[in-house]
Parts: structure tokens; sequence; C-alpha cells
């Protein structure tokens, strides 16, 4: 009977030992993880930010194609106008 207390208060310890050491495995890993996560989240902001200035980017780059074609518009206006007067002055 003494020996299977003897046993048992080891096995306690024992088990009380491993769960202070990993205890400190547990505090390690979480601090990693809430270092991780901070670092996270600045990744995302940092995203979305750049997202907002492609977007911006973007925008202003469609705009500058709705103009560019509508100067090609005006500019082939210009032409066929240039054309039909050159051709009625020719024929006249």
């Amino acid at each position: 009977m003494k020996n299977l207390v003897k046993t048992i208060v080891i096995v306690m310890m024992v088990a009380f030992a491993a769960a202070c050491s990993n205890g400190a495995t547990i505090a390690a890993a979480k601090q990693k993880a809430q270092s991780d996560a901070t670092a996270a989240g600045t990744s995302a902001t940092s995203a979305e930010a750049a997202a907002a200035q492609a977007k911006a980017a973007a925008d202003k780059a469609a705009a500058g194609a709705t103009e560019a074609a509508d100067s090609a518009r005006r500019a082939d206006d210009a032409v066929a106008r240039l054309e039909a007067a050159f051709s009625s002055s020719v024929t006249k």
C-alpha cells in the first residue's frame, strides 16, 4: 500500500512538472500567435490602402481613356470636315 501511494505521488509530481513546462510552451505559442495576428492586421491594412490607391489610379486611367477617345472622335470629325471642304472647293 505504501508503495502504491509513493508511486501515485511520484506520478502526480511528474505530471505537475510536465504541466508547468507545457505552460511555458503554451504561453510562448500564444505570444507568437498574438504577434502574428498583429502583423497580419498591419498587412491587411496596408493591402486595403494599396487597393484604394489602385482603384483611384484605375479610375483616373479610365477617365483619361474616355478623354482620349473623345479627342480622337473630334479629330476624326475635323478631318472629315476638312476633306469635305477640300472636295467641294476642288469640284467648283
